[in-house]
Protein backbone atom coordinates (compact mmCIF):
# COMPACT_ATOMS: atom_id res chain seq x y z
CA UNK A 1 0.00 0.00 0.00
CA UNK A 2 1.50 3.25 -1.04
CA UNK A 3 -1.32 5.75 -1.20
CA UNK A 4 -3.65 7.22 1.36
CA UNK A 5 -6.71 5.89 -0.47
CA UNK A 6 -5.32 2.34 -0.36
CA UNK A 7 -4.66 2.68 3.36
CA UNK A 8 -8.16 4.05 3.96
CA UNK A 9 -9.65 1.14 1.98
CA UNK A 10 -7.66 -1.36 4.05
CA UNK A 11 -8.86 0.30 7.27
CA UNK A 12 -12.48 0.04 6.09
CA UNK A 13 -11.95 -3.71 5.69
CA UNK A 14 -10.76 -4.18 9.27
CA UNK A 15 -13.06 -5.62 11.91
CA UNK A 16 -14.16 -3.29 14.69
CA UNK A 17 -11.67 -4.78 17.21
CA UNK A 18 -8.85 -4.43 14.65
CA UNK A 19 -9.80 -0.79 13.96
CA UNK A 20 -9.90 -0.10 17.70
CA UNK A 21 -6.43 -1.61 18.12
CA UNK A 22 -5.05 0.39 15.18
CA UNK A 23 -6.55 3.59 16.59
CA UNK A 24 -5.03 2.90 20.01
CA UNK A 25 -1.61 2.27 18.46
CA UNK A 26 -1.77 5.45 16.39
CA UNK A 27 -2.79 7.55 19.41
CA UNK A 28 -0.01 5.96 21.46
CA UNK A 29 2.53 6.96 18.83
CA UNK A 30 1.01 10.42 18.35
CA UNK A 31 1.14 11.29 22.04
CA UNK A 32 4.39 9.51 22.88
CA UNK A 33 2.83 6.78 24.99
CA UNK A 34 4.70 4.11 23.03
CA UNK A 35 8.06 5.55 24.12
CA UNK A 36 7.28 5.94 27.83
CA UNK A 37 9.59 4.27 30.32
CA UNK A 38 8.55 1.05 32.01
CA UNK A 39 5.89 1.79 34.60
CA UNK A 40 5.16 5.35 33.39
CA UNK A 41 2.36 4.26 31.11
CA UNK A 42 0.78 2.11 33.82
CA UNK A 43 0.94 5.02 36.29
CA UNK A 44 -0.60 7.36 33.72
CA UNK A 45 -3.42 4.93 32.96
CA UNK A 46 -4.05 4.35 36.68
CA UNK A 47 -4.24 8.09 37.32
CA UNK A 48 -6.69 8.49 34.43
CA UNK A 49 -8.80 5.67 35.87
CA UNK A 50 -8.75 7.44 39.26
CA UNK A 51 -9.78 10.72 37.64
CA UNK A 52 -12.63 9.02 35.77
CA UNK A 53 -13.88 7.44 39.02
CA UNK A 54 -13.78 10.83 40.75
CA UNK A 55 -15.77 12.41 37.92
CA UNK A 56 -18.31 9.58 38.06
CA UNK A 57 -18.67 10.21 41.80
CA UNK A 58 -19.26 13.91 41.21
CA UNK A 59 -15.92 14.89 42.72
CA UNK A 60 -14.58 16.65 39.63
CA UNK A 61 -14.80 20.29 38.67
CA UNK A 62 -16.92 21.79 35.94
CA UNK A 63 -15.44 23.11 32.71
CA UNK A 64 -16.22 26.65 33.88
CA UNK A 65 -14.39 26.07 37.16
CA UNK A 66 -11.42 24.68 35.25
CA UNK A 67 -11.37 27.67 32.89
CA UNK A 68 -11.44 30.03 35.86
CA UNK A 69 -8.58 28.16 37.52
CA UNK A 70 -6.48 28.28 34.34
CA UNK A 71 -7.14 32.02 34.04
CA UNK A 72 -5.94 32.53 37.61
CA UNK A 73 -2.82 30.43 36.98
CA UNK A 74 -2.11 32.48 33.86
CA UNK A 75 -2.55 35.71 35.83
CA UNK A 76 -5.62 36.87 33.91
Amino acid sequence: MSTLSEIEEAIRNLSTPERDLLEARLYSKRFGLDSMKVGERERLLASLDDAEREIDQGLGVSADQLREAVRSWAGR
